[in-house]
């Protein structure tokens, strides 16, 4: 059995201004993201992982520096993953949500987004396809163990909708805030939602506890 942390980064500058980043470069941190990025410290502890993937925009490096430097982990160690970089979102990169929601496609965006396909940049299909295909290589690669995703809001949504068999069109009733953690258990080809968009809890416990895939009776004891 093998355990997914998936982090969205933190609070951006960019997130602040109402601003859809994408894949602009140079998106740096608000001040509440770099407090949120030192909570982790706490949050993730000790964790041990068997291998860490890190989208390579700046602001989900920036997330996880903290901790690292705690842990004295070298930025050598960390597998950068194109497979869970953020929604290449073509021409509305760097645009105002407000008013991208004035748009046409903003309905279809948030109704049926297996249809849609940004303009000059990818669909969400592809998205879902690519980052499933870097979950199923991180997992299968540790063979147990705790593996650590630090990716994007619409990636994370769109890896627990597969992984939970939802439909796409559905992702949009999940809610991945910046800096939440989302737990994914994974065992012989299928995968338990532990938490979603926690921002609360110390994650230490992951490593300490073995957890039984088997679906209990009454919802089982949860953990001490």
């Amino acid at each position: 059995m093998t355990t997914v942390i998936l982090l969205r980064h933190a609070h951006s500058v960019a997130n602040e201004k109402g601003v859809l980043a994408g894949r602009t470069p140079g998106i740096m941190l608000s001040k509440k993201g770099a407090t949120q990025a030192e909570d982790l410290i706490k949050r993730l502890g000790s964790l041990t992982f068997k291998e860490i993937r890190i989208s390579p925009l700046e602001r989900c490096y920036l997330t996880l520096e903290p901790w690292l430097a705690a842990q004295k982990i070298s930025r050598k160690a960390l597998i950068l993953d194109e497979g869970i970089s953020e929604v290449d979102y073509g021409q509305w990169t760097g645009k105002k949500l407000t008013l991208l929601a004035l748009k046409k496609e903003w309905r279809v965006v948030q109704k049926t987004p297996s249809k849609m396909v940004f303009p000059e940049g990818e669909s969400l299909l592809d998205v879902q396809r690519r980052a499933k295909k870097s979950l199923l290589k991180s997992v299968e690669k540790s063979k147990g163990g705790v593996v650590l995703l630090v990716s994007h809001g619409d990636v994370i949504k769109a890896i627990v909708a597969d992984a939970l068999n939802m439909e796409l069109d559905k992702f949009q009733k999940i809610v991945i805030d910046p800096a939440s953690i989302t737990v994914l258990d994974y065992n012989k080809g299928d995968f338990r939602l532990l938490h979603l968009n926690d921002s609360s809890t110390n994650f230490e416990y992951l490593e300490k506890k073995s957890r039984s895939m088997k679906t209990l009776v009454g919802g089982g004891s949860g953990r001490t």
